[in-house]
């Protein structure tokens, strides 16, 4: 088994991972957060529209829509360096969004950019150099219709002892 694979067991077991988000992501885990789908290429993730992640304006807060859309690219990120040798570490440099549509019900981000950073992982992990991808997340809504979208821009480098 993978160390990605180990990785995607955790997400995919409902109480480990939501003792995890209540843990290190509280405000996701109120919010309502949750991966519904991940494998080594894809990762879908929902926030609904609900009183935690309201605004005045009777939608889905846009910091809730993008804490959704970054987890939908940073749970493909974290399985490509979990458990890495060297171990690799990652960080959001930039976050760009675009709002297409008001979200008033569940929005589901998907990123379908997990080749590419599995790439970059071993990239940087070989090298020692800092690599950087902008990894792309699309909400929609029960319809198909998108709400928003997200460009994310992650550094992953070899950690140095």
């Amino acid at each position: 088994m993978s160390s990605s694979d180990k990785f995607f067991d955790l997400v995919r077991h409902p109480i480990k991972f939501r003792l995890f988000l209540l843990s290190k992501l509280p405000s996701a885990y109120f919010s309502g957060v949750r991966v519904r789908y991940v494998d080594e290429d894809k990762a879908v993730v929902s926030v609904p529209y609900k009183w935690f992640s309201t605004n005045p304006f009777r939608s889905t807060y846009f910091a809730c829509l993008g804490m959704a859309a970054e987890m939908s690219t940073g749970v493909l990120a974290m399985a490509h360096t979990y458990k890495q040798d060297p171990a690799v570490s990652m960080l959001v440099l930039k976050v760009e969004g675009n709002f297409m549509k008001k979200a008033t019900g569940l929005t589901s981000f998907t990123c379908e950019d997990g080749q590419l950073v599995r790439q970059l992982v071993r990239e940087a992990a070989a090298s020692g150099k800092p690599a950087t991808a902008v990894m792309r997340s699309t909400g929609k809504n029960k319809d198909g219709d998108t709400v928003a979208e997200f460009a994310i821009t992650w550094t992953f480098k070899a950690k140095t002892s």
